[in-house]
């Protein structure tokens, strides 16, 4: 049998049965339905003992059509798990860090780890897209008032993000004539210390944006579109009303053979691109949303299933040379 470690966030710990809305809830209940032994942990349960890889952690079992986790804790080797997912949510802070700093101690030869501990200390959800310019939206990053006011002035329009939240939390929409200018910036770079992504504001957000599915090298044909929350430019809020259908166009269909090499090479095995107007405005890698409760009902699919099978096809060909097309 299979072993599979799940590192999510406290918050699903805590409520770990029920929340049909997580990727997580849906990828352990498939594994659990065909026999793999699934153990669930936090990032604040690893931790080394002389150096070895260890955590804490609840064994989970399915039961009613539902997950649950047994009360006692485990203490696990994490060299003994075949398969390992780090999916906590941003914020990508020390805490963070540090649970990447010890996966990097698991011998990646005998178990896989999605996404690898490397590609997530080294590739930043919205920097990425940078190594794709002819697919990314022009953009700048700096923590200096004066050049961002520069690009705003230059194009217009613009949106400011910070580097390391998730959900558009702290994302604003600027445009040159705006009266709130200075303060806007000001707020966003923590008054001139902390660099944010801006972009060039891209019309196509006001029909909101699209999640493409990413694993192993392939963008699936099922997608969502994110629209806008009650008159916000942006989604922000998970409900049905704003997950519509999003199948993709023939130019979204192509972003596969652009990026696909690249991700695996760089140990990205599954992510989420938010694309608008053809352009990828950010790279999931750290707990990509796949809307599989709604994917499941918009197409009238079971895309756990889907999608296990891929992850299944990773793991039996981890340890090999992975191409675009796993």
């Amino acid at each position: 049998m299979q072993k599979i470690l799940f590192i999510i966030d406290e918050i699903e710990l805590k409520y770990f049965e029920f929340n049909r809305l997580v990727t997580n809830f849906w990828l352990i209940k498939c594994l659990l339905e065909r026999n793999f032994e699934v153990l669930i942990t936090v990032k604040n349960l690893l931790f080394l003992d002389n150096g070895s890889p260890m955590a804490r952690a609840y064994k989970s079992f399915a039961k009613d059509n539902n997950i649950f986790r047994e009360e006692t804790l485990k203490t696990v080797s994490l060299n003994d798990f075949d398969t390992i997912f780090m999916r906590p949510d941003p914020p990508v802070d020390i805490d963070y860090i540090n649970a990447t700093y010890i996966l990097s101690r698991v011998n990646e030869e005998k178990t896989l780890i999605l996404n690898s501990p490397h590609a997530l200390r080294e590739f930043n959800e919205k920097l990425y897209i940078n190594k794709f310019p002819n697919l990314a939206p022009k953009n700048i990053v700096s923590a200096d008032k004066y050049i961002i006011k520069d690009f705003l002035f230059k194009e217009g329009e613009i949106i400011i993000k910070p580097l390391n939240r998730c959900f558009s939390s702290g994302v604003f929409y600027l445009n040159r004539e705006d009266k709130n200018i200075n303060s806007i910036i000001d707020t966003a770079t923590n008054n001139g210390k902390t660099q944010v992504m801006v972009q060039k504001f891209l019309p196509g957000i006001m029909k909101g944006d699209k999640r493409l599915i990413f694993i192993g090298g392939e963008i699936f044909e099922y997608a969502v579109r994110k629209v806008a929350t009650n008159n916000d430019f942006k989604f922000n809020e998970h409900v049905k009303e704003n997950l519509i259908k999003g199948d993709l166009t023939p130019e979204e269909k192509l972003i596969e053979g652009q990026i696909a090499d690249t991700l695996i090479k760089d140990g990205v095995y599954i992510a989420g691109l938010d694309v608008i107007d053809g352009k990828i405005i950010e790279i999931n890698i750290t707990s990509p949303c796949f809307f599989i409760n709604e994917i499941n009902s918009l197409y009238n699919i079971n895309f756990e299933n889907i999608i296990a099978d891929k992850i299944l096809h990773i793991m039996e060909h981890s340890g090999k040379c992975l191409c675009a097309k796993v």
